[in-house]
Order: structure tokens, then C-alpha cells, then sequence
């Protein structure tokens, strides 16, 4: 019975885009839509950066997933993408929210013990 056993081959269907030229274009439009929002964005949110160091994180974050070839991984980055601009254009996203994208990703952990209590560590 085993040995009658035939291999199944399971296509997975593209949740928005049909190939990768359609992908690549996709992403290119929700890149102009970001670089396009910068400067609304600089108004509504009154962050303390600057107009080039938002667009240069926008260039920044969409090089971070340069990398990604599957078309399923690619939709599932765009819608994202999509509904972060949702976000900031709405003005839905807080303040804090939008800072988090240049937060430090290494931090230098107090060693000694006046340190950690002035950063409210155990």
C-alpha cells in the first residue's frame, strides 16, 4: 500500500500579485506613496527629524527586505506596508509609534549599581 503511495505537489496561489514584475511594481508604488507622504506626515506628526532622515528611513526600511524573492512573503510586506501608510496619512498611528522606526536597536545595559537604579532596572 506504501509503496502505491503517490507524491503530492501542493501549489500555493499568490495572495495579490501574479508574478514578480507585478510584485516589483507594487512595491515600487507603495515606495512613492511613502516618499510622497514625508512632508504631510512632517506636519501632522511635528517629530524632530528632518525630511531627508525620514525619506532616507523609508529607503532604508524597504532595503531591509530587498532580499525577499517569495511572492506570498512579498503581498504579506506590501499589505503591511499599505496599511502603515494608512496609518500615518490618517493620522491613526501615535507620535510614539512612529518614533520607534529610528529607536536604537543595541543598547548598552548599566553594569553597576547606581546605574541600573537610575534606569529603574532590577
Amino acid at each position: 500500500m506504501a509503496s502505491q503511495a503517490a507524491t503530492v505537489v501542493r501549489q500555493v496561489k499568490p495572495v495579490l500579485s501574479v508574478n514578480r514584475e507585478d510584485a516589483r511594481r507594487k512595491v515600487l508604488k507603495l515606495y512613492k506613496g511613502w516618499i510622497r507622504q514625508v512632508p504631510t506626515m512632517l506636519l501632522s506628526y511635528d517629530i524632530p527629524k528632518s525630511e531627508r532622515e525620514c525619506k532616507q528611513k523609508i529607503r532604508e526600511e524597504f532595503k531591509r527586505h530587498a532580499h525577499v524573492t517569495d511572492l506570498r512573503l512579498l503581498d504579506h510586506l506590501i499589505i503591511r506596508g499599505q496599511m502603515e501608510l494608512q496609518e500615518v496619512a490618517n493620522v491613526w498611528k501615535p507620535k510614539g509609534g512612529l518614533m520607534y522606526y529610528w529607536k536604537e536597536t543595541w543598547e548598552k545595559k548599566p553594569t553597576d549599581f547606581m546605574s541600573k537604579f537610575l534606569s529603574g532596572q532590577d
